[in-house]
């Protein structure tokens, strides 16, 4: 997939070990790198990008400062030293948020992340009938290996995931599967339109049907939103409340 990005941060060392791992692990065009967020926003003026590395502190304007002039289709990974601002940045356009010092592991992650969000972005560009320049799949899927079986299952079709331990269950309309993953490891995988709601369920925010009180209902099925994960939760439900 290629996808065009630029990195914004004011320390030479971050920029250059995204720079290098950019190149070495995807086929991304890197248009620019900016040390500070006012020559960002000039610099998006003329040469616009999908995805947006955003350091988040940097002086004179911060990252979240400068992710509230970002056009509302630009894409954000925050990456910083900093845990504390993971909730604020999931109320931008955010997919996903990269502690320093950024691992090749954690990298890698992300870029999955990322490209799962877009290729699905672009199957449903396809389906409405837009065209799209590139050469992505019209649907975004996993093979899960389940036993001695792989099964497709398209992104889209996920109504949740439900951690049990060291397993999760992987739920759609038709089928339950078991696997030996960790939620916080799929979690890391997907896509953006898929939340953290409880420490036992991962959402599809597609396939929701309600939200009331402290629990959202996906059909027949009623999954508790915990205190832990309910602030980013609501405040990306705000993003699309009338």
């Amino acid at each position: 997939m290629i996808l065009s990005c630029l990195i914004v941060d004011d320390e030479p060392n971050a920029v250059s070990l995204l720079e290098m791992l950019i190149g070495q692990n995807t086929s991304w065009e890197l248009l620019g790198k900016c040390y500070d967020a006012r020559e960002a926003l000039t610099f998006l003026k003329t040469r616009p990008v999908d995805l947006v590395f955003l350091d988040i502190n940097m002086p004179q304007l911060s990252g979240m400062e400068m992710a509230s002039l970002l056009p509302p289709d630009t894409r954000i990974v925050f990456t910083t030293a900093y845990s504390e601002y993971a909730a604020d940045s999931y109320s931008f356009q955010t997919i996903d948020y990269l502690l320093k010092p950024i691992t090749l592991k954690r990298f890698y992650s992300s870029l999955q992340k990322i490209e799962a969000y877009f290729g699905m972005l672009e199957g449903q560009k396809q389906v409405a009938g837009v065209p799209t320049p590139s050469a992505a799949p019209a649907e975004a899927y996993f093979f899960i290996k389940s036993g001695r079986m792989l099964y497709k299952v398209l992104l889209k079709d996920i109504l949740y995931f439900e951690g049990e331990k060291e397993y999760a269950r992987v739920v759609t309309k038709d089928q339950k599967l078991l696997i030996y993953r960790r939620l916080k490891d799929i979690e890391e995988q997907l896509s953006s339109s898929f939340a953290r709601v409880h420490n036992s369920y991962i959402v599809n925010l597609a396939r929701l049907d309600a939200i009331k009180d402290n629990h959202v209902f996906i059909g027949t099925k009623q999954i508790p939103i915990s205190e832990k994960f309910r602030e980013i939760f609501m405040n990306r439900i705000k993003q699309r409340v009338f």
